[in-house]
């Protein structure tokens, strides 16, 4: 999934805890791991070294794709940013912008996690990236990336609209 849309979908998450921040960090944590176990697309991390046959020795090189790998995943998060607060602050408007963004953040942070878990192999974080493993484990789609770009669109628009529905009725 692109970090927008777990970006979209962990503020919609958090919607159902106005007023618990721990809470709304936890289910923005949780959808992120929650919408990984489905068939999905990713764009391509070039400075990405995968071992299929063992995936918790991953990395990333600090070499000549690895800014632009940066910059790639910047403007995916900056685009979800800014779409979270323009469904959920400017649309609406009923939970605090504060408990939304922890949500958005908590939908992402996955992922960075893995790339710290990459660089420092530390064991507090081998159960979540084993986990983090497992769940995505068969679940990339090689498709266009219109197709899947479109496919992720089609599931934020579920999401947000049931979750919208449910939280208002």
């Amino acid at each position: 999934m692109t970090l927008a849309t777990h970006a979209i979908v962990g503020a919609a998450f958090a919607q159902f805890f106005p007023t618990h921040p721990i809470a709304a960090f936890l289910a923005g944590f949780g959808s992120h791991l929650a919408i990984d176990s489905l068939p999905h697309w990713d764009y391509e991390i070039l400075s990405i070294i995968k071992d299929e046959k063992r995936p918790l020795e991953t990395d990333m090189t600090f070499g000549k794709y690895f800014f632009k790998d940066c910059l790639r995943m910047a403007s995916d998060t900056l685009i979800g940013m800014a779409l979270v607060i323009l469904i959920f602050y400017y649309f609406f408007h009923s939970v605090p912008l504060g408990i939304t963004l922890l949500g958005a953040i908590a939908g992402i942070l996955p992922d960075p996690l893995q790339f710290v878990y990459w660089k420092t192999r530390s064991p507090l974080l081998l159960p979540l990236q084993k986990f983090h493993v497992w769940v995505q484990k068969n679940r990339s789609l090689e498709i266009k990336p219109w197709i899947g770009l479109s496919l992720q669109l089609g599931l934020v628009i579920i999401i947000c609209t049931t979750i919208l529905f449910m939280r208002h009725y």
